[in-house]
């Protein structure tokens, strides 16, 4: 190769570079998925750069940013406790204005500004929808996670701590918020002039003032929290009503406040859990419906938990065969480690979990498990001990009640749904139905043979009655042949008698004639 072609060659491969070079955001901005710093040396330069859809991907390090969302976009974090967006104490750290369907997850969200007024918040959602907000952890930020006028989002599954206000909602309707930790913030969960949205199965617990308030908002549904250790647990303000507040656990000194009316605190004859109920009526009892206590909980002249619950309540997901199914707990142990399983060999559905309570005193647990999941037969073991558990009346064809009390150990708690045990009673079913049936069989055979004795004694007496019949007949015939013989005799007799008298008559007459006669003849020859 000469110098010239060679020279030329290699030109041609700088420029080549050079345009790869300068044509790099263009590729990159086509792509599904962008990479923070790979691709772009920050979040919003590579928000600036995507399309609607894209994922923007950001790798574990301290970004200090004040985001922008304006698009369509997810954005996804490496690790959530080292992928870190810092607002470095100004503004909001990420906003979402105006657009629908962004996605958040695997951050630590903190550091925004200071300013009630500006809304300065972790995460800021101000008119937008459908965003899906989780697994991050929020922290130092004035409000966590800011709600104005948005609806139909997900927050779940965060870690909220050390804010002013943890998640608040304003004019904000339809949105789920659960899964969550909100702890040590000032306020827990703040709704404003907000309806229809589901707090769920958060853990609300030593926030400095309430744990959760809403002001002006009503047809909201809070259940399935732990609501504790707060200065207050909820309050609810002037023209709060028709919120409906049950499965909830409340430990807190004041447990609720409020100036409404017409909530409702109780569903499906199941309140909440109230750690002072047995210090303000000592004198209750349960129902007959076990696990629930016989004496309303008062909560002012308006409201009242009408079936609070005997102990704690907890709720559990599962996952299995692309469905989610929850399991519901009230005890009053300490549940710790739930699992569950299929057996690998038996295809046995198993429940386990730890319950803990003081040594020696009766615990009780009273559980609700969907029929899809399992309704097989139950077995349950405290230990290596079985115990029978009740199958309460409230079960039907969706969910299975199930209620067993024990003694407190160190022995874990396991529920089994048989199948092989399923298939033994099934086959136990058929035996004791085929067993009725031989049963009846044999009483109708038995039945059959009393008939048939009673048929063949009354066949032997009308045997008898017919040879007693016969026999007089016989006799009536004998009779009756001999009276026809005398008849007959007596009519030859008679006929006899007629023809001699006849025959006698003739001859008498014939003979007194020739008599006549012979006189006449005598008489005329005298002359």
């Amino acid at each position: 190769m000469n110098r010239n072609v060679l020279v030329s060659f290699v030109i041609l491969c700088l420029l080549s570079a050079t345009l790869l070079i300068g044509c790099k955001v263009l590729v990159k901005a086509s792509l599904d998925v962008i990479y923070v710093p790979t691709d772009f040396l920050t979040i919003q330069e590579a928000i600036d750069n995507a399309v609607s859809g894209d994922t923007i991907f950001v790798y574990s390090g301290i970004y200090y940013e004040q985001v922008i969302i304006n698009k369509n976009v997810s954005l996804a974090g490496e690790d959530r406790d080292s992928t870190i967006i810092d607002g470095n104490g100004t503004g909001s750290v990420i906003s979402i204005t105006g657009v629908n369907n962004v996605g958040i997850e695997g951050f630590t969200i903190r550091r925004s500004g200071n300013s009630p007024s500006e809304y300065d918040s972790g995460i800021f959602i101000d008119h937008s929808n459908g965003n899906n907000i989780s697994q991050n952890t929020i922290t130092d930020n004035y409000h966590g996670i800011n709600l104005q006028s948005s609806f139909n989002n997900i927050i779940s599954d965060n870690t909220i701590t050390s804010n002013y206000d943890g998640i608040s909602l304003q004019s904000s309707f339809n949105n789920i918020i659960s899964d969550n930790t909100i702890k040590d913030n000032y306020n827990g969960i703040s709704l404003q002039s907000s309806g229809n949205n589901l707090i769920s199965d958060n853990a609300i617990t030593s926030n400095n003032y309430e744990g959760v308030s809403l002001y002006y908002s009503s047809d909201n549904i809070v259940s399935y929290n732990t609501i504790a250790d707060n200065y207050e647990g909820m309050y609810l303000a002037l023209y709060s009503t028709n919120n409906a507040i049950y499965s909830n656990n409340f430990n807190d000194s004041l447990q609720v406040s409020l100036d409404s009316t017409n909530n409702i605190w109780d569903y499906g004859n199941e309140g909440n859990y109230w750690n002072d109920y047995e210090k303000r009526y000592p004198n209750a009892t349960e129902r007959e419906n076990p696990g629930i206590w016989n004496t309303s909980y008062i909560i002012d002249n308006h409201n009242q938990d009408n079936y609070p619950l005997v102990g704690m309540f907890s709720y559990f997901s599962i996952d299995l065969e692309r469905e989610t199914y929850y399991i519901t707990i009230i005890c009053n142990s300490t549940i710790s480690d739930f699992k569950f399983e299929v057996g690998a060999e038996t295809g046995n559905k198993i429940i386990q979990f730890n319950a803990k309570g003081k040594n020696g005193t009766i615990g009780f647990c009273r559980i609700r498990i969907p029929t899809e999941l399992m309704n097989y037969p139950y077995i349950v073991l405290v230990g290596v001990h079985e115990t029978a558990p009740t199958l309460l009346p409230l079960s039907d064809e969706t969910y299975d009640y199930l209620y067993f009390t024990y003694i407190h150990s160190k022995d874990s708690i396991t529920i089994i749904s048989s199948k092989t045990l399923h298939l033994y009673y099934e086959l136990l079913d058929k035996y004791d139905k085929l067993k009725n049936d031989l049963n009846d069989l044999n009483k109708t055979y038995h039945d059959l043979l009393n008939s048939h004795s009673n048929l063949q004694d009354n066949y032997s007496k009308l045997q008898e009655e017919y040879q007693e019949w016969n026999n007089s007949y016989q006799e009536h015939l004998s009779d009756y042949s001999l009276n026809v013989r005398n008849i007959r005799n007596l009519m030859y007799i008679v006929v006899a008698i007629a023809a001699i008298f006849i025959i006698t008559t003739i001859y008498l007459s014939k003979h007194a004639h020739t008599s006549k006669t012979k006189i006449s003849k005598i008489k005329d020859s005298a002359r």
